[in-house]
This record gives C-alpha cells, sequence and structure tokens, in this order.
C-alpha cells in the first residue's frame, strides 16, 4: 500500500494554534499521534519515516508541532512534560471532533522527551487512548503516571542506548497495563545505524494494529 493522503491542519485554543499533517489512509482503523523529542516537530525525518510506515499498513498519523515557534525557543518549555501532555490531550479532543477520525481509537507514539509526555497523557485521559508505543523514550519522565497508565504500552529501545535503556527497564517494572520492551540490537539512542528504523516501525505498526481496534 502506498502511504495515506496528508492534510495540513491547524489546531488552536484560544490564542494558541499548533500546527499539524494529517494522515489519512482510504479505510483507516485507527490513528496515531505523535509526540516528539525536544528540538523536533512535525517534520521530524524519523517520525515521517515511522507516519508513512502506519499509513502504509492501514493506520492514520497526525504529526504535531506540540509547541509554538517562540515556545520551542524555550529550553524550559521544551521539557515542560506537563505542558507537551497538554497538548497531546488538546490533540485528542481535536481527533475525536475532527468527522474524519471521530470515529477511530487513538494511539500515541513518543519519541525521547515525547514518550514522558505521550505516557502522562494516557494515563490523565485514558478513554479511547488504545495502545502507546514509546521509541529510544523517556518513560522515567512521566514516573508519578506510571502505574494509572491503562493502555498497552511498547517500550523500544536501541541495544546501545544503554542509560536509556536502564531508565526504560525502570519504568517498566512500575507500568500496570499490559506491556513489552523490546531491545533493538546495535541500535543507539536516534536508531540511525542501517535497519534499525525499520524495525522500530515494524514494532510499532504490529503493537498498534493489534490493540487500536480491540473493543474496550
Amino acid at each position: 500500500m502506498t502511504p495515506g493522503q496528508e492534510h495540513r491542519v491547524t489546531i488552536t485554543q484560544g490564542p494558541l494554534a499548533l500546527e499539524g499533517i494529517l494522515g489519512l489512509s482510504p479505510g483507516s482503523n485507527g490513528v496515531v499521534v505523535f509526540a516528539h523529542g525536544s528540538g523536533s516537530g512535525r517534520f521530524s525525518p524519523r517520525n515521517n519515516f515511522v507516519a508513512r510506515h502506519l499509513q502504509r499498513n492501514g493506520l492514520a498519523t497526525l504529526l504535531l508541532d506540540l509547541l509554538t515557534p517562540e515556545e520551542a525557543d524555550d529550553r524550559r518549555k521544551v521539557f515542560d512534560i506537563n505542558l507537551l501532555a497538554d497538548r497531546l490531550l488538546l490533540a485528542k479532543a481535536w481527533l475525536e471532533a475532527d468527522t474524519r477520525t471521530a470515529h477511530l481509537g487513538v494511539g500515541y507514539f513518543g519519541a525521547s522527551t515525547g514518550a514522558g509526555a505521550a505516557l502522562q497523557a494516557s494515563a490523565r485521559e485514558p478513554s479511547n487512548i488504545k495502545a502507546v508505543v514509546s521509541r529510544g523514550g523517556r518513560p522515567d519522565l512521566a514516573e508519578p503516571y506510571l502505574p494509572s497508565v491503562r493502555a498497552p504500552t511498547l517500550l523500544i529501545v536501541g541495544g546501545w542506548d544503554e542509560p536509556v535503556i536502564e531508565m526504560n527497564q525502570a519504568a517498566y517494572e512500575l507500568l500496570t497495563c499490559e506491556k513489552k520492551l523490546i531491545i533493538v540490537p546495535g541500535a543507539t539512542h536516534l536508531f540511525e545505524e542501517p535497519r534499525t528504523l525499520e524495525q522500530v516501525a515494524d514494532h510499532a505498526c504490529k503493537w498498534f494494529q493489534a490493540y487500536l481496534n480491540r473493543v474496550g
């Protein structure tokens, strides 16, 4: 299958306007919101790679700038997990109100610090959140929320990303939901090594396909 058709969208709340790219595939059976890592946004090449793989396999995607350009220059806001989680919840509400996606179950794909925001958001507002995937994530940033996460959660870490492996192993123990930890051999934090990002996309796709359509 080819990647889905992409639409530029703007999600607003009062004076706030967040720019995004909504990718829709014919007959999409779920929608995945991407929570980018620090200093990244909707044009992230790695997340776009994963998004197109998901689209080719029947999933809709939302690549969204969780911060405005002005906020992105403020390092305190880049690492403000509470703020990033608020923005994910805003995106979730927008998807549930938009006629193109209102009928779809929602998943979060978080990278680096974005994974902490995704896990916090899923714990704070679990309704209709069917699955969470973390790539090279910092789930420890959402530590107080981890025992409350209900959505099946997949943690993917590079085999050469040693400090982050330990953080993910500790977070895995705190999760009480359905869960899995996958360590990709020979991969560093950004999964830049040959064939490693493809493995991330494949693992994430299988996880979302398994849970986004599940009732309950």
